[in-house]
């Protein structure tokens, strides 16, 4: 059976359907994204009085830092609850003995994560540059828009996306309980935001080069990771489990 986009859309447009019926995911897709935006803006606005050379790169840090962790911690929430919440609602065997290949199960899947995480993470950037432009002291709007902190973000949002998701379905197949698989998959990121972090503190120096080469390889792990994932993805292992 050759891979279909058409059952991919499928199960991408059913999941996005789950998600709105569960009142937990969408408080974390609403409530996530406006602290997230609150307070790097509070960060921002707060340095107006106090602008120096010494924490000016601190408080930009901090703010850009904030605006990482909507694609970090986000999609590994909601992809954390792919195997694990159709386990829990009864509905994994009839998704699961219907034919469909497991990486078309696994892309549909990571889909209905990765596309608002896209869109909530890119929307609140672009809310915080607009709001850091006009109302912000020029010295941090300057210090913002300049050097890598834009490139960074580009980059690395769909990236951090990418790898929290493959991470939330693994540990989503082989947990029981949603909250379980959404604590470790949220943890499953924190290496990896913890490096970025390092980057937008500017304790690693960041180049254009360095950061393209960061996300390359990242890149390259996600696809390596989805790989990984469909390698281990046992569909009658997982119907059997239903049911114990």
């Amino acid at each position: 059976m050759s891979f279909s986009w058409t059952r991919v859309r499928a199960i991408t447009v059913k999941e996005l359907r789950d998600y709105r019926r569960n009142h937990f995911v969408v408080a974390t897709m609403t409530v996530l994204p406006l602290l997230f935006i609150v307070l790097p803006l509070i960060q921002v606005f707060d340095a107006y009085a106090h602008v120096d050379s010494s924490n000016l790169n601190l408080h930009v840090g901090l703010s850009m830092l904030y605006m990482l962790v909507i694609p970090a911690f986000l999609p590994s929430t909601l992809s954390a609850y792919s195997v694990v919440g159709e386990r829990e609602q009864g509905t994994l065997e009839p998704v699961l003995i219907t034919p469909i290949r497991p990486e078309e199960f696994l892309v549909g899947k990571a889909l209905a994560a990765f596309v608002p995480t896209l869109v909530i993470a890119y929307l609140v950037f672009g809310i915080f540059l607009a709001a850091a432009g006009l109302f912000a002291h020029p010295a941090i709007a300057s210090a913002i828009y300049a050097g890598t902190h834009v490139l960074v973000q580009l980059l690395f949002t769909p990236l951090l996306a990418g790898w929290g998701i493959w991470i939330g379905i693994a540990v989503s197949a082989r947990s029981t309980d949603v909250r379980v698989a959404q604590q470790l998959s949220v943890l499953g990121s924190v290496p990896l935001l913890a490096i970025l972090a390092l980057m937008s503190l500017n304790v690693i120096a960041v180049s254009t080069g360095l950061a393209v080469g960061l996300a390359a390889a990242l890149l390259a792990v996600d696809l390596l990771a989805w790989r990984a994932v469909a390698a281990m993805f046992d569909r009658e292992r997982l119907i059997t489990g239903s049911h114990a």
